[in-house]
């Protein structure tokens, strides 16, 4: 599938990686960034070219090897197992202007009514909702700004993943994830997520600043722009709240209904987000479920989806400069890219 980038590079976020050239099966040693043996997939701590120099011979080779079909194949079984996503009467926007690719840069406000014209707002006390909305909240969006986790806060992260947990998509990712030996039980599965999506890391000079959960849902500002924040409801309230400002979109996905996706530009207090994609109208659990499939399946590598017929592809990165448990790899980013 060929990929349409609908994001800026993010290079000033996140270190490049070092390559597997010449290194394939290379022991394992915690200096290294990145890694070259065959427990590095497991860990989701390869070199970004591994499969290109280590696995010629293709994911297929290994048992509990994740293929491309079975992620074309367990995406649409996620797609349709989101319950709770908004009807099409739940929901109307007003996508306005369509910038252009030497657009989106501009930062000048071509769209003057904001984007959401209704949602109905019923949906936000469904409890994956309720729980998600309850954890927005929790950040310092600046980065370099230690964060202070309340014991009230980390109650609500446990509460969320409770659940998201309760509902038929997490249950089909969890039961996937088990065939393919990546968890031996639900519990371990929940950690895991906890870990890698509200572990707390530094994107500054050594707080602990930032998590994935915070800079994808939540959204964070360094050096003066936004970063992350590709949520549809975090951008619905803050725009209803006059905290964000709509400018433009430059991509419109090719859904009758929702989930749909959009790639838009707009201004969060003042700070310019140049290219954000979302999907517009998926329930938390569906965004949090996918993102976390293609973390563990294709991690740092665009991951080719099929939503309702439709491809699609979620890009991932882990975050290279720390890790947790026996050497697994937090979230750094994820997001919505067209295919």
């Amino acid at each position: 599938l060929r990929t349409t980038p609908l994001f800026l590079s993010p290079k000033d976020l996140y270190t490049a990686p070092d390559s597997c050239k010449g290194r394939c099966q290379e022991p394992y040693s915690p200096e290294d960034e990145c890694h070259c043996n065959a427990e590095c997939e497991r860990h989701r701590n390869c070199c970004e070219d591994y499969y290109r120099h280590c696995r010629d011979e293709g994911f297929s080779s290994s048992w509990d090897a994740i293929t491309d079909q079975e992620l074309l194949q367990v995406s649409e079984q996620l797609y349709k197992a989101d319950h709770n996503k908004a009807r099409p009467t739940d929901i109307a926007i007003n996508p306005q202007y369509q910038a252009s690719p030497d657009e989106t840069g501009d930062q000048e406000d071509r769209s003057p009514q904001p984007l959401y014209k209704y949602v109905n707002e019923k949906l936000f006390s469904k409890p994956t909702y309720a729980s998600f909305i309850k954890l927005l909240d929790n950040y310092q969006r600046a980065t370099g700004r230690e964060e202070d986790v309340t014991a009230e806060e980390l109650r609500e992260q446990d509460n969320f993943l409770r659940e998201v947990m309760k509902t038929e998509l997490m249950k089909k990712l969890f039961a996937f994830l088990h065939e393919k030996n990546r968890y031996g039980s639900e519990q371990e599965f929940i950690a895991d997520l906890k870990e890698m999506w509200f572990g707390l890391y530094s994107r500054g000079d050594g707080e602990q600043d930032s998590s994935g959960f915070e800079h994808v849902f939540s959204g964070e500002v360094k050096k003066g722009k936004v970063s992350g924040f590709h949520n549809w409801i975090r951008f619905y309230l803050l725009e209803k709240q006059g905290a964000v400002n709509y400018f433009s979109h430059n991509f419109e996905g090719p859904w009758d209904t929702y989930p749909d996706v959009l790639g838009l530009q707009f201004s969060w207090d003042g700070f310019y987000k140049e290219v954000g994609s979302a999907f517009i109208g998926s329930s938390p659990e569906f965004e949090f479920g996918l993102y976390t499939l293609c973390f563990i399946a294709r991690p740092g590598r665009a991951c080719h989806l099929s939503l309702g017929g439709y491809s699609l592809s979620i890009q991932t990165y882990t975050w290279t400069k720390s890790t947790y448990g026996d050497g697994k790899k937090y979230i750094a980013t994820a997001y919505v890219i067209s295919s």
